[in-house]
This record gives structure tokens, sequence and C-alpha cells, in this order.
């Protein structure tokens, strides 16, 4: 059961305005990498699910983070049905994220309160995942889209809040275009928690580079 309620993920989403993205089949390096995030600020984490085996992980992970890192928020990303949204909420998953928007995902996250995130590219797939219930949406892919889509969209719907993923960097500019466009959050994946961190095993460097990255945007939103 999640621990925390949707209006506190959508705030935490708000209030930081990054949401790294994440994914390892060592439970070991998905703590490393958890407590690095945690100690540099980040209060919420999308774990991707994307190899074999990845919700027992997330299982290991989230019991890790409940102990260990109590105000950590962590979720899944990169779900595709109702089936695997719930065998992650099983295991205490707080958010949802989806690349596609799927009707049954949001009946099941609904259900139990549980705040879902779906991946829209259109202005009639966001209005529709707003209907049913979205709080936050994910533009994806954001690469493809691009900032631009952002302030078109917020034009005629000022209320939608957005969270591009893909495309998204840590880099001022890139930032700085997402957020003067009008995004609520960033979803930041492998510009964030990089190879090179992982290979290295340099937890202390991801720890000062999420840190930086946080304060970036709070610098950027500020101006």
């Amino acid at each position: 059961m999640a621990r925390f309620s949707r209006i506190q993920v959508a705030s935490k989403m708000e209030e930081t305005g990054l949401v790294p993205l994440f994914y390892h089949k060592d439970i070991e390096t998905c703590k490393e990498v958890l407590t690095a995030c945690y100690n540099g600020g980040a209060r919420i984490l999308e774990f991707t699910n994307r190899g074999d085996y990845a919700h027992e992980v997330f299982g290991e992970l989230n019991k890790f983070a409940e102990k260990e890192l109590p105000e950590m928020i962590l979720g899944v990303g990169s779900v595709t049905d109702a089936g695997t949204a719930s065998q992650y909420m099983q295991l205490g998953a707080n958010f949802v994220v989806t690349p596609v928007y799927r009707e049954d995902i949001a009946i099941v996250c609904n259900r139990r309160k549980v705040l879902w995130s779906p991946g829209c590219g259109s202005l009639t797939e966001i209005a529709t995942a707003e209907e049913m219930g979205a709080e936050i949406i994910k533009v994806f892919p954001g690469s493809q889209l691009g900032p631009g889509f952002v302030k078109a969209i917020k034009g005629p719907c000022p209320w939608t809040s957005i969270m591009p993923t893909g495309g998204v960097s840590a880099q001022r500019e890139n930032l700085e275009g997402w957020f003067n466009a009008g995004v609520t959050c960033v979803g930041m994946g492998s510009k964030l928690v990089t190879k090179e961190f992982l290979n290295t095993k340099d937890f202390e460097g991801l720890e000062k580079h999420v840190k930086n990255t946080l304060e970036l945007i709070k610098d950027i939103r500020n101006a």
C-alpha cells in the first residue's frame, strides 16, 4: 500500500521540480543511487520497469526506502498495462508513470487513490487523461515535442500540470527552456544518473550532481 497520498506526491513533484528516473538490476546499486539522490535533496524517484524481475528489485528497494529514507517517495515508471500497475501498487508504489495513455491503468490507480501520470503527445490525449483524473501529465517524448509544445498547451489550458520526460538535461539552457515554457516539473534519467557515475560507483559525485541540479531549478524558478 502507498505510504504517500496522490496529493502529497503531486505537491512534492511541484515543490522540487525534479523527478529522477532510474533502473538497475542490482539491488545494492539501487540502494546506493537512491541514497545519493536522497542526500542530494531529492524526495521523489521513479524506478523504471525496464528489466526482468524489476518488480522484485523494486519491492526490496521500497522496503529499504521506508526504513532508511523515510521521506523518499518511490514510484514506478514505464508501466504499460493495468496488471503491472496493480503488481507494483501491491509492492507499495506511491505513484505510477506510463509512456502512453491507458484507461485501464487510470481505473486501477484511481481505485486506490494512487497518483498516475500518463504519457501524452497531443492536447486531446492530455484533456482525456485529465478527465480521467490525471493530476500531472507526462509529455513524452519530450525530445521530440520540446518546450514549444508545452507553451502551446499552456495557452488554452493554463491549468494543465506538465512533466516532460526525455530530452531533459541538467544544463541551464535546457532547464530554462522547459520551466520558462511552464512545466510543473521535469523527469530526468540518464542525464542525471549517468553511466559514468554508475560505472565508477561515484555515488558521492551523483549526490553533488543531484544537489546542483535542484539548486539550478530553484534558481531558474526564482528568476
